[in-house]
């Protein structure tokens, strides 16, 4: 039976399935649903565990031995069986084949692995487990559905976002939900629950590091040099790795240079903002920005950001630092004749 996401907790308040198969890459999702089915077979008074965690050596026997085996200390019990990927021996094949051919009474198991492949599911091991399983494959969140997750997550909090502080967290939180996730609930810390507009975002997160490079990143598109530098040197004094400003300066790079060729092609300002999903408190840094360069300009500071990225891979020579105010600077208007430091 496959199983989504968003379904598991409901599908969780009825009779348990006799085998749970959680595959995927995206590791806060996998672990959290892993997490999802152990707590409610707790509250189902499958209160036994056994975890088995598979490698090239582990002796697929246990498995069977376990099923069959009587619990001396519950009723029921759930055996966690955690795999690095989809793909393991024949014995571990017809193991699996087996119990799930006879499953036992009073057990569950909890099968975890990596992303499993399109072939792998044409196996008759897989077959054997969707037959009687809840199968739930977990997928990474895209960047177009952060806004949505971030939502969800916070209305969950009892926090009411506006779509501008969902997109905004979600511009700077995009592809790591851990992360996202910490700073949902620091943010519930600081502005409890209720509505949550960008103002509250900005403001609770203005002493994260992580959130003072798209400071950078503002202050450069509004041709402010001076904070520029002081950014800049803050970061260089808290032992920030210069591969998150590069980061953040080549991803706001890339995509004003995205904007600018659709600006170059007739398209409308506000309709360009609206398709790159600018909310209305970074308008004003973006239109400025996107005034003061043309596209031709930002393939120039894309080609720079690549040769700085070469710098830090020890590809190249170079002041890595320097490098990062002399981009940032000339993202903001000011070109230098010499290097300076940050």
């Amino acid at each position: 039976m496959k199983l989504y996401f968003d379904q598991l907790n409901s599908r969780l308040q009825g009779t348990l399935a006799p085998v749970y198969l959680v595959s995927g890459e995206e590791p806060f999702q996998k672990d959290e649903a892993s997490m999802a089915i152990r707590q409610q077979a707790i509250t189902q008074g499958y209160t036994e565990r056994e975890v088995y965690h598979v490698d090239k050596t582990f002796d697929w026997d246990q498995l069977n031995a376990s099923a069959d085996s009587l619990s001396l200390f519950a009723e029921k019990k759930l055996i966690d069986l955690r795999l690095s990927s989809g793909k393991f021996g024949d014995s571990g094949r017809k193991a699996l084949v087996a119990y799930c051919e006879r499953p036992p009474e009073d057990t569950i198991l909890l099968i975890t692995m990596g992303k499993m492949e399109k072939a792998q599911m044409s196996t008759k091991w897989f077959k054997s487990v969707d037959k009687i399983a809840a199968v739930l494959q977990v997928w990474p969140v895209e960047a177009a559905q952060m806004p949505g997750w971030i939502t969800k997550r916070m209305q969950h909090r009892g926090m009411q976002p506006t779509a501008d502080a969902a997109v905004m967290l979600a511009e700077r939180l995009e592809g790591n939900l851990l992360a996202a996730d910490q700073e949902l609930e620091k943010l519930r810390l600081l502005c409890g629950e209720g509505a949550v507009d960008a103002d509250q975002v900005a403001e609770a997160v203005s002493d994260s590091a992580r959130f003072d490079v798209f400071a950078l990143v503002d202050a450069a598109l509004l041709g402010n040099n001076r904070r520029v530098i002081r950014i800049l040197h803050g970061l260089k004094g808290e032992g920030i790795e210069p591969t998150l400003v590069l980061w953040a300066l080549s991803r706001e790079i890339r995509s004003m240079a995205n904007m600018a060729w659709e600006l170059s092609h007739g398209h409308n300002l506000d309709q360009v903002l609206r398709q790159y999903r600018i909310w209305d408190k970074r308008k004003p840094p973006v239109t400025a920005a996107l005034k003061r360069h043309n596209t031709r300009r930002w393939q120039g500071f894309l080609y720079q950001a690549a040769e700085v990225e070469r710098i830090i891979k020890g590809r190249a020579t170079g002041v890595i630092w320097d490098e990062l105010v002399q981009l940032s600077l000339k993202v903001a208007g000011i070109n230098l004749i010499r290097k300076i430091s940050a």
